[in-house]
């Protein structure tokens, strides 16, 4: 008997796409010969794409009307077994159940965020909150059946991006170097730019390493800021597509962020990771691979409420700490290599 067809729904964020993954190698794992869609918003079709675990992916911009019933009509066409809703939300949970899927499955109210969503479902999954999120997706996948919850996630990076990202490392002269990705969606969750400036200095002159900042749209101010606190190390700004990023990322020696989508996309590259954690719980949210080094104050307080100024417990973990951390970290990273040589 063929295995049947699988719709699974994670339209973004990065971050949260990445911790996706694992489900679904999981479920690719369970059912190797199962056809799995992913439907996704436009702007992560290249990174689904890079994981190589959906058979399809379709797009779909929930801003979009014309998309939308495009969408709905689309999946109707198709005789999908089962839908897994990965994100829980009214906007990507009413796709499978607009389009008469008979299976569809997903979290409980406890895990929602929009109230009600759980309606949609016929099939609720009951997670913990402590347990991470990668692990949480990974629970849908057992409840349709699957094996392994969880399974191995390797993304490739195009050779496009690894030659851009090579072009843009001779423009700027620049060989070995450490990312520094201070954004995020939320202002809470981000450690002050004057540190991460301060920071780059002590990088330049302990390590010898010149600092890439990952700057995304609408953060030309955080550069200056880092810049400026940078004094004479002159951390270089990269700015680029998503692959490009993806191709920098992977080729760093390290690379340091708080709980934003490049941390947990250099992550699952296997990149050396140090993560900054304010108010957001890294047992949930944190680096889910190994070859992370988490740094939260001991007296943090969790909590997902947004603001805009970097939470106080980000305040509490001064740049002594961090380099402190980062020798850590490049020492085991040598140790790692030096064993493979």
């Amino acid at each position: 008997m063929p295995e049947p067809n699988f719709l699974v729904l994670r339209l973004g964020s990065l971050g949260d796409i990445i911790h996706t993954f694992p489900a679904v190698s999981g479920l690719r794992r369970s059912f190797p010969g199962a056809g799995i869609v992913w439907l996704t918003h436009p702007k992560w079709e290249g990174l689904v794409r890079s994981s190589n675990l959906a058979n399809e992916i379709w797009t779909l911009d929930t801003r979009d009307w014309p998309s939308l019933w495009g969408i709905l009509s689309h999946v109707r066409k198709h005789p999908f077994g089962a839908a897994i809703d990965y994100q829980g939300l009214w906007k990507s949970a009413s796709i499978p159940f607009l389009s008469g899927i008979s299976q569809r499955i997903g979290f409980s109210s406890e895990t929602i965020r929009e109230a009600g969503v759980q309606i949609l479902y016929t099939d609720r999954v009951n997670v913990t909150a402590k347990v991470h999120i990668a692990d949480q997706n990974g629970l849908l996948s057992t409840r349709l059946g699957a094996k392994h919850s969880v399974g191995d996630v390797r993304l490739c990076v195009s050779s496009q991006d690894e030659d851009s990202k090579r072009a843009f490392m001779q423009q700027a002269g620049i060989e070995d170097y450490i990312v520094l990705s201070p954004g995020g969606g939320w202002r809470s969750k981000c450690w002050p730019e004057d540190r991460y400036g301060k920071l780059a200095a002590r990088i330049a002159h302990e390590f010898g390493l010149r600092s890439v900042i990952n700057a995304g749209p609408g953060e030309q101010g955080s550069v200056q800021a880092i810049t400026s606190a940078a004094e004479n190390a002159h951390p270089f700004p990269h700015s680029g597509t998503l692959g490009e990023l993806t191709a920098l990322l992977k080729n760093a020696k390290a690379v340091i962020a708080g709980d934003t989508g490049p941390l947990h996309l250099a992550n699952a590259l296997g990149s050396p990771v140090l993560a900054l954690f304010g108010p957001t719980d890294p047992a949930r949210n944190g680096p889910y691979w190994p070859g992370a080094t988490v740094l939260r104050w001991e007296g943090a307080r969790t909590t997902y409420k947004r603001s805009r100024e970097p939470d106080e417990s980000l305040l509490h973990i001064s740049v002594d700490e961090v380099m402190n951390a980062l020798h850590g970290l490049l020492g085991s990273t040598s140790a790692r290599e030096k064993r493979h040589e």
